[in-house]
Formats: structure tokens, C-alpha cells, sequence
């Protein structure tokens, strides 16, 4: 029985990810490969989780006949929710590569709830949603926010308060922001991480972000669970 490793990848293109195998010797070479020149003319490719497993070439057959109608033609690029092969991959029995800092118990567990999350925010309608908050030392932030097609989109104009922590999300630390002023429209994958672009710091989104009529969007998870 031959072993090797199966993996998965994010990619650049939200929704679109890479599968694919590996030996076990080559894995760290293969990933250094993909995520510095890409696949397939796509590129921003991320390792995400990868596992040891008996008869990889039999498994990784079997992934592409489960999802086979997702797949791009051609390639071992997919358009499904990566959690969703987390959880498939983590549910076989083998030795976990990647990540070396969480068990596959606690891997499985995190993408069991990002995809129960991601169903939340679904029942999010699209349309506009304000935020008018105080934030301690610096005063009141006003922003917008677009809900559109599972995005959550911050707008210009934005009010926007200073970082005081040692970490932020990526779409903060890449936002334009002049005289805490957001210059440009920015896209978020969660009503969270959308509310910590205007408020600075880690912010409960579900509570914050309100409709036309006042109402925190957690009414929206309530109301259909």
C-alpha cells in the first residue's frame, strides 16, 4: 500500500481550491513550488491542511469522483467551500503535515464550525447596514456596510478609529485610510471581520452592524434557526 499525502490549497480566486498529492519526501517542495509561481495561470496559492495517508493514489481518485462536478476541467482546481474537504480529508486515518500547530480533532472542529458560521451569514439579506459606535479614546465611528452575493462590503467614507492591538486582519492592514477616512470600498468574508475594518480592534459584528430599522443582524440568525 503506497503512502503519500494529499493536501489542499486556498487560492487568490475566493472559492477556488486546489487538491492534489504529493510524496512525502517532496510535500515541503511541492508547496514551496505552488505557492511561489501557482497553478494553472492561478496563483495566491496557500497550503491549508494536509494529512499522511495509506493508498494516496486510490484516495485522491476517490476525492475527484466525489467532487467531480466541481471541478475545474482539466486541472486539480475546484470550486468548493475548503472546510468542506477539511473535514473530509481530517476524517481519514493518517499522520496530519499541515498545520503542525493544531491536532486533527481541533482542524476538524474549526472547519465544522467555519461552515456552520458561513450558514449564518447567509441568512444575512443583501442590502445596507450601519455602524455608529463609540470607541474609548478616539470617539464615534460611523461606517456602512453592503451585504452582496455572501459578501460584506465596508464603504468608502467610512469613519474609521486607529489599530491599538499587536494584530489585525489582513483587509485592515491593507485598507487605505486617510484622517481616518476608509478611501476605498473593502470586502470581507464575515460581518466581523467587516465591523473590526471601521472599529479598530476585535468587534462582535452580529451586534453592531444594525438594518434600516435599528436592528442588530443577529436578528436574522435567530429568526431562522
Amino acid at each position: 500500500m503506497a503512502k503519500g499525502v494529499l493536501y489542499c490549497m486556498t487560492t487568490v480566486v475566493p472559492g477556488l481550491i486546489k487538491i492534489g498529492k504529493t510524496t512525502i519526501d517532496n510535500f515541503e517542495s511541492r508547496m514551496y513550488q505552488l505557492e511561489r509561481n501557482g497553478y494553472s495561470n492561478v496563483v495566491g496559492l496557500k497550503r491549508h491542511f494536509a494529512i499522511e495517508v495509506q493508498d494516496y493514489d486510490e484516495k485522491e481518485i476517490l476525492l475527484d469522483d466525489i467532487f467531480s462536478k466541481s471541478r475545474v476541467p482539466n486541472t486539480e482546481l475546484f470550486a468548493l467551500d475548503i472546510d468542506l474537504v477539511v473535514q473530509l480529508l481530517s476524517s481519514f486515518d493518517g499522520k496530519q503535515i499541515y498545520p503542525k500547530t493544531e491536532t486533527k480533532e481541533e482542524v476538524f472542529q474549526k472547519a465544522t464550525k467555519e461552515r456552520s458560521d458561513r450558514a449564518d451569514w447567509e441568512k444575512i439579506p443583501d442590502g445596507k447596514y450601519e455602524l455608529c459606535q463609540n470607541r474609548k479614546g478616539f470617539g464615534k465611528v460611523v461606517a456602512s456596510m453592503c451585504v452582496e452575493d455572501g459578501l460584506f462590503i465596508v464603504q468608502k467614507g467610512s469613519i474609521c478609529a486607529p489599530v491599538t492591538a499587536d494584530w489585525m486582519p489582513e483587509v485592515r492592514r491593507n485598507a487605505l485610510i486617510e484622517n481616518n477616512i476608509l478611501q476605498e470600498n473593502i470586502e470581507c468574508n464575515s460581518p466581523s471581520t467587516a465591523a473590526w475594518v471601521p472599529m479598530g480592534k476585535a468587534t462582535k459584528g452580529w451586534e453592531v452592524w444594525k438594518n434600516q430599522y435599528g436592528q442588530p443582524i443577529d436578528i436574522y440568525r435567530k429568526n431562522k434557526r
